[in-house]
């Protein structure tokens, strides 16, 4: 059989590098499509040996963008090795780190929207290369960029108030927070003086969500059939009634018709978990035991909170819930493209909680730090951005770290952006196999849409080389295009 290779290399406007490779048959058709990992990071092995409480800071480095997740999901899982449970937490500590974390969310929903999927929704797929960035939206639709440019900063303020530094900033202590919020760093985001307020977070965070409303009307033939296909859906619910929760519960999963498959407390996710692992990929695939490889794995993510809780505690983030459940009849929303949608409802979410946290009294408390009973493992999870993040240490005697287990968003989502892939390769190729720049950027949408983390990093702004090499089966080069 002669066998043809598309390969795309790297994707763009994602983070770190990845490798796309569609193999054709002799008939020029579709036979399978792989989305490469071709990076390759050690911090599994290279933490170990170190003291825990180095581990919050040392896995920050995993990221340049979503740091503060690495920071606090490591936080939780060392309150354990010193006997600290959530629950058990002072509420000062509690709140501020929430408070950090949802500044966290806000922010990289901001630049993910803005910055990275905004021109693929603003020009569409067939717009040249050039134009698909953030200086031409920001030419072309100058409120919305200076929208999303501020939004990002008050995400970005909120962590430097809270960590010292936007990036690599340090609050979370072993059993608690090493600084409590004062009364100037709360007016800061309350007066609008020097930035604009929360309420205006709030309501700009309102106006997108119309925005997208809007857009999906128009544009609903498309959004609804690109890269959609069936999918498990993995998230955190509230302990006790299955709320939405981004810091702190229980992991549940939902299939693609809304059952209930998994309701487990999150420190019981070994017992519940296995990560395949393939030869042309560094990236693991992660799937729920009892359901094996091909059943068992979960898409996570904004799209995927929304699948798998029952509601939204704020009220203006839970009547966009309902508006975005009603589209699908209440069940499961399998449309990768609708992650846009749910990820600017969690926006507003975080708005929301950001408010009630400012205007809470007990962050500028003085129990800050707790101590228990050690213990040799701990445990942290929480929803990072991309979706479900989690982080297992196990110590020795002396406090040195012996093992480390990682899970981050990106490796859950590994087989539904593969999928992804063949979905829009098949979708495309198989009517007119020909190499055209809206081909791929219609394989880079289907990418971009979760927001991968390839490297978990570094991050790379403006434009990416990008090359597309044609090969027969021999491995021979018959065609190459360098956009």
């Amino acid at each position: 059989m002669n066998t043809k290779k598309i390969i795309i290399e790297p994707v763009t406007r994602v983070e770190g590098h990845g490798k796309v490779t569609i193999k054709l048959n002799e008939n020029g058709k579709v036979e399978d499509a792989f989305l490469h990992i071709v990076e390759f990071r050690g911090f599994e092995k290279f933490i170990q040996g170190h003291p825990y409480w180095e581990a919050p800071v040392l896995v920050q480095r995993l990221c340049g963008i979503c740091p503060v997740s690495h920071h606090l999901a490591a936080a939780k899982a060392i309150d354990q090795l010193v006997g600290i449970d959530p629950e058990n937490l002072s509420p000062t500590a509690t709140k501020l780190r929430r408070l950090l974390h949802y500044g966290q969310v806000f922010q990289s929903h901001s630049l993910h929207f803005f910055y990275l999927a905004s021109p693929d929704i603003l020009f569409g797929i067939d717009a040249p290369a050039e134009k698909r960035n953030i200086v031409a939206v920001a030419t072309e639709n100058k409120e919305l960029a200076k929208k999303g440019i501020l939004m990002r900063k008050f995400g970005q303020e909120i962590i430097k108030a809270l960590a010292g530094k936007k990036i690599h900033g340090i609050l979370a202590v072993p059993g608690g927070v090493y600084k409590t919020f004062t009364k100037e760093e709360r007016a800061y985001f309350l007066d609008g003086k020097q930035i604009p307020n929360i309420d205006t977070m709030i309501a700009w965070s309102k106006e997108i969500i119309d925005f997208i409303k809007t857009y999906h009307t128009k544009n609903a033939e498309w959004i609804d059939n690109f890269a959609a296909y069936p999918s498990n859906h993995l998230g955190l619910v509230d302990q006790e009634n299955g709320a939405l929760e981004l810091y702190n519960g229980r992991l549940r999963s939902v299939n693609s018709e809304g059952k209930e498959i998994l309701n487990i407390a999150d420190t019981e996710y070994r017992s519940h978990f296995k990560e395949a692992v393939e030869p042309w990929s560094y990236l693991k695939f992660p799937y729920m035991t009892k359901y094996g490889r091909e059943q068992g794995w979960n898409r996570v993510g904004p799209l995927a909170r929304l699948n798998t809780c029952s509601h939204i505690t704020t009220p203006l983030a839970e009547a966009e819930r309902i508006i975005f459940k009603n589209y699908t009849n209440n069940k499961p929303n399998n449309m990768t493209m609708h992650t846009h949608w749910a990820r600017l409802i969690e926006m507003l979410h975080c708005a929301e909680l950001m408010k009630e946290l400012l205007l809470d009294e007990e962050i500028m408390g003085d129990d800050l730090v707790r101590k228990g009973t050690p213990r040799n493992k701990g445990i942290g999870i929480i929803e990072a951005p991309r979706g479900t993040l989690i982080h297992e240490y196990h110590t020795n005697s002396k406090g040195l770290i012996t093992k480390c287990n990682l899970i981050v968003s990106t490796t859950h989502n590994n087989e539904a952006m593969n999928r992804g892939v063949r979905s829009v390769a098949n979708a495309v190729l198989s009517e007119k196999p020909e190499i055209t720049e809206p081909m791929l950027n219609q394989i880079e949408i289907a990418i971009r849409a979760y927001d991968p983390c390839l490297s978990c990093a570094t991050h790379a702004l403006g434009k990416m080389p990008l090359i597309v090499q044609l090969e027969d089966k021999y491995g021979k080069l018959i065609d190459e295009r360098i956009r």
